[in-house]
């Protein structure tokens, strides 16, 4: 095994991880946990395919893993703490309270949609990769896109509707 081939993947770890859990000591620990399984389940990679699709896919079988193990805390943390660590401060231009008001507002989100969202569009990876990623067809990684991004609109706008988890509107 060469570790090299993963320390390029490791910032993209970070990223999904504290946008996935919101909270930097989990998304740490998430990371160290992925990194760990994935050196001990080496063998298991096909050479030639896509590292970081695997990469991911053993990172969110290890949070799955975890969610249900233990609920996951409800601390919030910028999408951007890895920027903003390199950077060394905070941007004067950027508006705090939006991000951790999204943030927020992703937290509140069903784990399955929060997934399909920060692939996309944090770690701009295709319906396909996630398809691969998740282990679930193209079509219902569009679809839950589609649902998480309306649910999220109506979350930044105040103008969602509780969540009530187990309850399914029927047509």
């Amino acid at each position: 095994m060469d570790a090299r081939l993963l320390v390029d993947h490791i910032p993209s770890l970070r990223r999904y991880a504290r946008a996935l859990t919101g909270n930097t000591w989990a998304a740490d620990d998430l990371v160290q946990d992925t990194l760990e399984r994935a050196c001990s389940k080496w063998r298991l990679w096909v050479v030639g395919s896509d590292l970081r699709a695997w990469l991911f896919t053993v990172m969110h079988n290890v949070f799955a893993s975890q969610v249900r193990r233990t609920p996951p805390p409800h601390s919030v943390v910028p999408l951007d703490d890895a920027t903003h660590e390199l950077h060394g401060g905070i941007d004067p231009g950027r508006d705090q309270g939006a991000s951790l008001d999204l943030q927020r507002c992703l937290l509140q989100l069903p784990e399955e949609q929060r997934a399909v969202l920060l692939l996309v569009t944090l770690e701009d990876m295709s319906y396909a990769e996630v398809a691969k990623v998740l282990g679930i067809p193209a079509g219902t990684v569009m679809s839950r896109l589609s649902r998480a991004r309306v649910r999220l609109q109506e979350l930044l706008d105040g103008t969602a509707a509780p969540h009530r988890p187990g309850l399914r509107r029927l047509k």
